[in-house]
């Protein structure tokens, strides 16, 4: 599924391509903890998924070993 998602910290539009399903979106919107409903899915890719933020973004503002 392509999930796009506007940074919260630069307000720029992205795209990601991840490995997730509908029934783990609505299993996310109806309250699940987000590990819960994406288990599959890396930590940057549940934080963007979260927050808009990518992982090149997160680095830059607040360096790799934050």
């Amino acid at each position: 599924m392509i999930v796009s998602r506007t940074s919260g910290l630069t307000g720029e539009t992205h795209s990601m391509v991840m490995d997730i399903t509908r029934e783990q979106v609505r299993a996310y919107k109806a309250g699940a903890l987000i590990q819960d409903a994406f288990p599959n899915l890396t930590a940057d890719e549940r934080e963007f998924f979260k927050t808009g933020i990518t992982p090149s973004e997160w680095d830059k503002f607040f360096g790799e070993n934050v």
